[in-house]
């Protein structure tokens, strides 16, 4: 998960029409910005997140993509991920890391909390995530997160972090200026007035 120039770190959305979205997957894929593509299905049986993840998993190992789920440290193995993501309700990132082992990518959420993130960094993550930054149409967030904690981050650890919540292809250069790792987007790449293949481009244009 390191990283010399920020990435976008990709979340699915919490509906996925498979008839569409493997295709447009591979062209957003395809801008060689994304560095991780995250599952997030909380409304899905296991068999359908299962399915999607080991299809997925296909097209990410063809750019090189690392694979992260969404909360089910349970559905880890059967999925075919490379990691998991994890809240503040969720798993403890120790039972995690007990659970996979050491070859397994495990993120936590650490919403605007440099303490919950240095927890999370001596218990084993090896990224941790801030936000909301933005307003979000995903969902209503727990914090509003201030610029200046990557900042700070960056000064007091080398793990990567991820700023996630409302951000599109303008508020983000304040993210890159404080030096984030990864870019966290949902809404402003599968509801883009055009199309994924489209919006990422847009980001493409600011990241490079």
């Amino acid at each position: 998960m390191q990283t010399n120039n920020p990435k976008i770190y990709l979340i699915t959305p919490s509906e996925i029409n498979e008839n569409t979205f493997y295709k447009d997957l591979n062209k957003v894929l395809d801008s060689n910005i994304v560095g991780c593509l995250q599952i997030r299905l909380k409304n899905e049986n296991d068999s359908k997140i299962i399915k999607i993840c080991n299809e997925s998993k296909l097209i990410c190992k063809k750019y090189n993509v690392p694979l992260i789920l969404n909360d089910r440290i349970d559905l880890v193995k059967s999925c075919n991920v490379d990691g998991v993501h994890l809240g503040e309700e969720d798993k403890s990132i120790k039972l995690a890391r007990k659970i996979l082992g050491s070859n397994y990518v495990i993120g936590a959420s650490c919403y605007n909390s440099k303490h919950l993130a240095m927890e999370a960094g001596d218990d084993g993550a090896d990224y941790v995530a801030f936000g909301a930054f933005f307003k979000s149409k995903t969902k209503v967030p727990k914090t509003k997160a201030e610029i200046g904690v990557i900042e700070d981050w960056n000064f007091i650890s080398n793990i990567p972090s991820v700023a996630i919540g409302g951000i599109n292809p303008i508020n983000c250069k304040k993210l890159i200026k404080a030096g984030v790792d990864y870019i966290a987007v949902i809404n402003s790449i599968w509801n883009s007035f055009s199309s994924p293949e489209k919006a990422i481009l847009e980001f493409k244009k600011i990241l490079n």
